[in-house]
């Protein structure tokens, strides 16, 4: 199965996808949607959620995890994140993927074993993880990564085999999971900084 995991925001969205197979979790893909800081907000989210979609439409996910916005976030941050949240769950639901959501704390728990853990160590965990060679950047993909990875250590074994097999003819380069590959720009408002197959 694949899962896609998206860090959410109103300037850069990360997104991380990881196929499990034979009790190994594998990356498939990992990068940011990027938007200009100039454009008004309503333009920003438009271009995320546009960004996202393709990503989804390639990837085809079986199950994607949305990251709840932490608690302790000041009212106008919270505010922003909702609204992130809002367009990549819009995304998702347009395309018939399933969501899940988990906290911050969750997601650091469930990959690291702490959810005090730093940014630092869980980007760490997600390169030793998924046997690459270096930490997945930028740092908004290896969020995503953990949100994914974070799924398939949570949920139960029976409720990821009762998904539905989105992915059967998706074809996915074959590559070297130790390699980062630097995709073409394409053109449109929506950036994807990063992927890597394998």
């Amino acid at each position: 199965m694949i899962v896609l995991g998206i860090d959410p925001g109103t300037v850069a969205a990360g997104y991380g996808a990881v196929r499990s197979e034979g009790g190994r979790t594998r990356l498939v893909a990992c990068g940011a949607v990027r938007a200009k800081r100039s454009l008004k907000l309503a333009e920003r989210l438009r271009t995320i959620h546009d960004g996202l979609a393709a990503v989804i439409a390639e990837v085809r996910p079986d199950v994607a995890v949305v990251e709840q916005p932490f608690a302790g976030e000041n009212l106008a941050t919270a505010i922003a994140i909702g609204e992130a949240r809002g367009v990549a769950l819009l995304a998702c639901a347009s395309a018939g993927v399933p969501v899940e959501e988990y906290s911050p704390a969750e997601i650091k728990r469930a990959v690291v074993g702490s959810g005090a853990a730093r940014k630092e160590q869980v980007a760490l965990m997600v390169k030793a993880i998924l046997g690459l060679a270096e930490i997945p950047k930028p740092a908004d993909a290896a969020d995503a990564l953990a949100a994914a990875i974070c799924y398939l250590h949570r949920a139960p074994a029976q409720q990821q085999t009762a998904l539905p097999p989105r992915h059967q003819d998706t074809k996915i380069k074959e590559g070297n999971n130790k390699s980062y590959i630097e995709p073409p720009r394409r053109q449109g408002r929506q950036e994807k900084q990063q992927r890597v197959f394998s």
